[in-house]
């Protein structure tokens, strides 16, 4: 079936009682009313492949007919006739004829534009007419819903690049319109997806496809030369017009005005949209329509259309901009661009505002004394919006201009500072231009306020936290001293951010503070950031129901008043909240949708890379690991968030661990614990301090590794921090296994297994439990709650997806199985079942482990890895480890 067939079922599902009235009709058994079936629908909407779906599994008896053909005297007759509208006379007096009286048993189905009727609404013009013996049914196809147009292009291009926006987005430039749809997902999906890019902005620029360019141009070049005024008016103005308003636009008045959208309508170029309202089928199909218009007459339209818009209230300045430049009103077009951005800016929707300042910018065409102001205005928009290279580019070269003021130069470059920090993840460069911008605001409050502020969030490196806090209590005398209230909400929401990262209590009573209600929607854009830095400080602190609590509120907010950029931070943060919580299910397909939407700002999406590569270091997919930890696409570990580097080299030293490269999990450990003493924030060392200590004590350095145990707690002392507390009783656990205390090892194990649980967090809560376990197996203790502890912890492990850390838990049971319980001399006999060797061996491949992998994990041998796997391959049927993953099923042990 086509996309389109599909469309028209799913539109209502037609097919189903149309064709059960068809065949109750034609059979023979029956009355055999005599039925006509029309088949309505305007160019696109898939008549004929409803036709085709109706007719094509009618019984061999029916015998097909044309127009003209002698009818037998008896049995079930179908005659189809599509596109009656462009039959010739002969045709259309036959099916009168045999319409006047119909014979039994005789079904006739007719398609037809009805825009194209050579009588409007009489399908055989000016003689039709219907006997009272003949059932008509009339069905019409209209456009589609955009459920229809999800069906469709998940059809076509697979669910995963079926985005919301990209569907809402091919619903709209098409109308609905299900040949345009099926033309425009053709040439998306010979379009390979841009990466980092958004899929819903490739159909912002999508041209009119050519079949629909041709429909309309033949259209248009039917309405009279004289007419064509009030087509090319629709095209200009792009929407659903009254009457009045294309006549403006046309220039058009009285009778000729009234003949012109009659001609219009009548050659079906323009068409009824309700409320007095004629307009396109769709944008796409205005555009054809604009681009044929010339290019003097163009100009006159889009004079007139910003006169017209210009008149309404409120402006839409936006639309209003886009007429001016369309006709040349260099000086109207920069009015209208600053007043729609300061509109937007004050609505919350500076995102919108950011285009119109950047291509007003990008051009000579903005006076010298009104660039500053520009400048100004986009740095503020940019901000709290996504990334835009360009908008970069433009300030940089502003803020280089010598003739400058200098205040105004600092204001922008505070702003530029933020966006290379923040979406551009350019951290160091940000905070140069930042410290810059602090000796060019002096006596400017608000600006040097801001500035103060930024440079007092903790995430990045460069200062310490001690540093961080000194510069946001400078700024939080600054903002009191300009009276501003946004800024101040600006402050007040660093300032928690300093505050809650350090683990210090006092931050909750201001986070209560922040004003929610705020009539400002620059204090509520604020607020709205400060909600989703809170939650994400939460997270590291291992306060997870909390950190949900302010996520759900700071992203509603920040959706509410526009703060786009925080809204995406938000998301990032809710990917690390479940990684820590154990809500595995799923979190890889929404981690890596959010990398796709926002692959091109690397700070921001350094959440969603990080849990990408947790998750395929705990299912033993080591190589995807190593890709999202530190791949070509993942940012410099200098350069991201300290709590968030210090959990990917956490899991590099793994990593390295699992390879037996001690040397190399070593030196990782020694420079991301550098990195950490710089920042002097001990609450973030709760992924690293485990394992660093390990490779560290593995190396050798068993000193070294007690000083960083120490350094460690006394980092903690006072610091509200429980999962840091969690891992420092883990990480005193590794420091006594490690130095043969086993039995304080086992004790300090489970005390951080219990606080883990407490939090909750189920994956090192299960890691930690199992290291217990394994202590008090080595020491020979009772093996009954041991092993109960590791075959538990390996089915958590398997719940999770922890691939890799089961097969390691199932590995030490059978070290440690009672002598009772071993396999008896002999070789079991499985048949062509997988031994549960044989399953832990293939389930290691599946995930893409190396037989060497394997071997270390399972403490085998790489050649018997070798003979397990090429069994597996045997038994399963299948000549690779890849379909490996298809074809098993979850192991019984």
């Amino acid at each position: 079936m086509t996309a389109t067939a599909q469309t028209v079922a799913a539109a209502g599902r037609p097919g189903v009682a149309l064709r059960e009235r068809l065949e109750s009709a034609l059979a023979p058994q029956g009355a055999g009313r005599p039925l006509l079936l029309l088949v309505e629908g305007a160019a696109g909407t898939g008549k004929s492949h409803l036709v085709k779906q109706l007719t094509a599994a009618l019984p061999p008896t029916v015998r097909r007919m044309a127009p003209g053909d002698p009818l037998p005297e008896s049995g079930p007759v179908l005659m189809v006739v599509e596109d009656v509208h462009r039959a010739r006379d002969g045709v259309v007096a036959d099916l009168l004829q045999m319409l006047a009286e119909p014979r039994t048993h005789l079904v006739c189905v007719l398609s037809y534009r009805p825009e194209e009727l050579a009588v409007p609404g009489l399908v055989l013009g000016p003689d039709t007419e219907f006997p009272a013996t003949l059932a008509v049914v009339r069905h019409v196809l209209g456009p589609l819903e955009v459920t229809a147009v999800r069906e469709m292009a998940e059809d076509k291009l697979g669910a995963d690049r079926c985005t919301t926006d990209l569907v809402d987005g091919l619903h709209h430039a098409s109308g609905g319109v299900a040949q345009t749809v099926v033309d425009l997902l053709d040439d998306l999906a010979a379009r390979p997806p841009v990466p980092g890019q958004p899929c819903s902005a490739a159909v912002d620029r999508m041209d009119t496809p050519a079949r629909l360019e041709a429909l309309v141009l033949r259209r248009t070049a039917a309405v009279p030369e004289e007419h064509r005024a009030v087509v090319f008016a629709a095209a200009v103005l792009d929407e659903p017009a009254a009457s009045r308003d294309l006549a403006a636009v046309a220039g058009l008045r009285g009778q000729a005005f009234h003949h012109a959208l009659v001609a219009a309508c009548r050659a079906g170029v323009l068409e009824a949209r309700g409320a007095g309202r004629y307009g396109f089928s769709s944008p796409l199909a205005a555009a054809a329509a604009r681009r044929a218009a010339t290019g003097p007459a163009r100009e006159v339209l889009h004079r007139r259309a910003a006169r017209l818009l210009a008149g309404r209230q409120p402006v839409d300045w936006e639309r209003v901009a886009g007429h001016r430049l369309a006709c040349g009103d260099e000086r109207g077009w920069l009015l209208a661009v600053e007043r729609a951005a300061e509109r937007f800016e004050e609505e919350g929707e500076q995102q919108r505002a950011v285009p119109l300042l950047e291509s007003a910018l990008a051009t000579d065409a903005v006076p010298r004394q009104a660039r500053s102001r520009f400048a100004t205005l986009l740095a503020r928009c940019a901000v709290v919006g996504l990334r835009s290279d360009q908008t970069l580019q433009v300030l940089r070269h502003i803020v280089a201009d010598p003739g400058l003021p200098v205040g105004v130069r600092g204001e922008i470059r505070l702003d530029l500072g933020l966006l290379q920090c923040n979406q551009m993840g350019a951290v160091a460069e940000g905070l140069t231009e930042l410290k810059r911008a602090v000796g060019e605001l002096e006596g400017r409050p608000v600006p040097l306020a801001r500035a103060l502020s930024a440079l007092a969030m903790p995430y990045g490196p460069g200062f310490s936290l001690a540093e961080n806090a000194a510069w946001i209590e400078r700024a939080v005398a600054v903002a009191e001293e300009s009276g501003d209230p946004v800024v101040q909400t600006a402050v007040a929401a660093n300032r928690v951010s300093v505050l809650l990262n350090g683990g210090d209590p006092a931050a909750w009573e201001l986070i209560d503070r922040l004003p929610r209600e705020s009539e400002l929607v620059g204090c509520r854009q604020q607020t709205a950031r400060g909600l989703c830095n809170a939650a994400d400080a939460a997270v590291w602190l291992g306060h997870y129901e909390k950190s949900r609590e302010l996520l759900a509120e700071g992203v509603a907010l920040a959706a509410r008043s526009g703060a786009a950029y925080a809204e995406q931070t938000g998301r990032g943060c809710g990917l690390v909240l479940d990684w820590a919580t154990g809500q595995w299910a799923g979190l890889a397909d929404r981690a890596r949708a959010f990398v796709d939407e926002a692959g091109t700002m690397p700070y921001l999406v350094s959440d969603a890379r990080m849990v990408l590569g947790l998750l395929a270091l705990s299912s033993g997919e080591w190589a995807d690991a190593d890709t999202h930890l530190r791949g070509p696409e993942a940012a410099e570990l200098d350069t991201r968030p300290v709590p968030i580097s210090a959990t990917v080299s956490g899991a590099l030293i793994r990593l390295a661990l699992a390879h037996d490269d001690v040397t190399g999990a070593a030196d990782e450990a020694a420079a991301a614990w550098e990195r950490l003493r710089a920042k002097a924030n001990w609450a973030w060392a709760a992924e690293l301090a485990p394992w660093a200590v390990e490779a560290t004590l593995r190396a050798g350095k068993t000193a070294t590794a007690g000083a960083m145990t120490d350094e460690f707690a006394a980092g903690l002392d006072g610091r509200d921090a429980p999962s840091a507390q969690a891992a420092l009783e883990w990480t005193r656990a590794v420091l006594a296994e490690h130095t043969g205390n086993t039995a304080e090892a086992a004790l300090l194990y489970e005390s951080s297994a219990a606080a883990y649980q407490k939090l909750p967090r189920p994956y090192p809560e299960a890691l930690t439990t199992a290291a217990a376990a394994r202590c008090r197996l080595a020491r020979g203790e009772s093996g009954d709650p041991a092993v109960t502890a590791l075959t538990e912890r390996a089915a958590v492990f398997d719940t999770l997806g922890a691939t890799w850390d089961a097969a390691r838990v199932r590995a030490e049971l059978r070290q440690y199985q009672p002598a009772g319980e071993r396999r008896q001399p002999g070789r079991p006999r499985y048949g062509d079942m997988l031994s549960p060797r044989e399953a832990e061996v293939a389930e290691l491949a599946a995930a893409g482990m190396s037989n060497r992998e394997i071997a270390t994990t399972l403490h085998l041998s790489p050649r018997t890895v070798e003979q397990h796997v090429a069994r597996a391959l045997q038994k399963t049927g299948v000549h690779s480890r890849q379909q490996l993953a298809h074809v098993l099923q979850t192991p019984t042990h």
